[in-house]
């Protein structure tokens, strides 16, 4: 138990208190650690041995380093907030009851006209019904790029098709069906879906993205119809769900956004022969680079599909920079019935960050969901059980970063601050025994350590390699996740 500020407690199993000490007080563990929330008298002592690896952020981490921070990285999709940091929805949905009046308005001054083509604005499902199951489940996508983004990434076609930075959402609705291509014909070109990670399909039809650190996904559900444009009524339509796939990769400036259309249910006149075709924009500091959503009929056996790829604008001559960006993909429907392709439906990813700003990779641009809060991990089964031993206790008396929270930590990159913590938390006056180290909690890299925080602390002895190998652990976590200064991250202990 923490008492008030200023208070010096007896908390989490350690080692500063010898075994005699703790024999004359039956609560108290042998090996027993002090919780403080105050730096101890002789913290500004310089130690005279590092106890963990996490206090040089300047330092490159090697590539072992790197692969124990893969390890220990949880990839578990969330949900992303609604709206993205500008205060945008997301998902672009808005307006398109009233673009629908005002086309059926226009069609019916045209001569001769009989149909136009309205969309739904993009739905949530409480429940998937049994034929959006069947069109999920009969999605036969290559197998593609869940293990291969960087490959994608690398590989970016030039089409020649270019963007510039800050193109409106408003200039992508496709006015007029452009050339035909079909699905033979894109193969043949070399193009195929990406295909979309497990876990997106699994979740349903949600209308929401459901986010990693470096990939999204969601399913939405929507509808277009076909409108008589002599009475107003429907006449015909097609029901189809939405798979919005985007990734991006630790070491590169761009990032791939894909959208899928699955058509579920169709019914009435007027749609046979449907096609879909689409576009794309980039809202802040990135560019479309290369889009690809040409006409492709939508059926029980055909998946129209488009792919955009867009490039981070930020200045990466300079240091330390880094800048936001959302892709945001634009479809139309055309028929040769239709008086005009109907209007635009609109979806946006979350924010990528891209940035040149990591410790140790000042060089290195790398692009991230911005809102994907990462996660590492440490098993109490795992190879440095003492440390994962600490980092419970420590978290279940209430200090932050727990996983399943928001009791977030946050990085610290500045040097002089971390050995500042880790001075507090672990002066040299402490004695150290043979084969152990000092252990802090909540990490000296972090703005919640013993320093900065302003509250409460633990520490305790630890085998030496274990403490040494996890600091390498998290300094290779902070690298592969592209955890920069101020990031939030919370640790989970398995």
């Amino acid at each position: 138990m923490l008492l008030s500020a200023g208070a010096v407690t007896l908390g989490l199993l350690g080692s500063s208190l010898g075994a005699a000490q703790a024999a004359d007080d039956p609560a108290v563990a042998p090996d027993t650690s002090l919780t403080t929330s105050v730096a101890d008298p002789a913290a500004d002592e310089p130690s005279s041995a590092p106890d963990a690896s996490d206090s040089d952020p300047d330092a490159a981490p090697s590539a072992d380093d790197i692969a124990l921070g893969a390890d220990g990285t949880v990839e578990e999709p969330t949900a992303a907030p609604p709206t993205a940091e500008d205060g945008e929805p997301v998902a672009l949905i808005g307006g398109q009851k009233t673009a629908c009046d005002d086309q059926v308005k226009a069609a019916a001054a045209a001569p001769d006209a009989q149909y136009t083509a309205c969309t739904s604005p993009l739905e949530p499902a409480d429940e998937l019904s049994s034929a959006e199951n069947s069109a999920l489940s009969r999605s036969d996508v290559p197998a593609g790029t869940s293990a291969t983004e960087s490959a994608v990434l690398a590989a970016v076609p030039d089409t020649g098709q270019q963007a510039s930075p800050q193109q409106d959402a408003e200039d992508t609705p496709v006015v007029s069906a452009p050339a035909d291509e079909s699905r033979a014909a894109v193969t043949a070109s070399g193009r195929s879906p990406w295909k979309e990670p497990q876990w997106c399909i699994d979740t349903g039809v949600k209308s929401t993205w459901y986010i990693e650190r470096m990939r999204g996904c969601g399913i939405w559900r929507s509808e277009v119809n076909a409108i008589d444009v002599r009475t107003g009524r429907k006449v015909g339509g097609i029901k189809y769900l939405v798979v919005g796939y985007s990734f991006s990769a630790r070491d590169a400036k761009n990032w791939a956004y894909q959208v899928r259309l699955l058509e579920v249910t169709r019914w009435g006149r007027a749609m046979t022969g449907t096609k879909a075709s689409g576009s794309a924009a980039c809202t802040g500091k990135c560019k479309v680079t290369n889009k690809s959503f040409p006409a492709q009929a939508i059926n029980s056996s055909a998946e129209p599909y488009g792919q955009f790829f867009m490039d981070t604008t930020i200045n990466t001559s300079a240091s330390k920079q880094r800048g936001t960006g959302r892709s945001i993909a634009s479809w139309t429907f055309s028929n040769s019935q239709w008086v005009a392709p109907s209007d635009a439906t609109k979806l946006s990813t979350v924010e990528v960050r891209c940035d040149n700003a990591l410790p140790g990779a000042p060089r290195q641009v790398g692009c991230v969901n911005l809102a994907a809060v990462p996660v590492i991990s440490y098993s109490l089964t795992g190879p440095w059980p003492e440390v994962a031993k600490h980092i419970k206790d420590a978290q279940a008396t209430g200090l932050p970063g727990k996983y399943g929270t928001t009791h977030y930590l946050t990085r610290l990159t500045n040097g002089s601050k971390i050995t500042e913590n880790r001075r507090t938390a672990c002066p040299s006056s402490l004695p150290r025994p043979a084969g152990k180290s000092c252990d802090e909690y909540p990490f000296a890299s972090t703005w919640q350590g013993a320093r900065y925080s302003g509250g409460p602390f633990s520490r305790r002895m630890i085998n030496a390699s274990q403490n040494t190998d996890a600091g390498r652990a998290l300094n290779g976590f902070y690298t592969y996740s592209r955890v920069l200064e101020g990031d939030r991250f919370l640790v989970w202990i398995r």
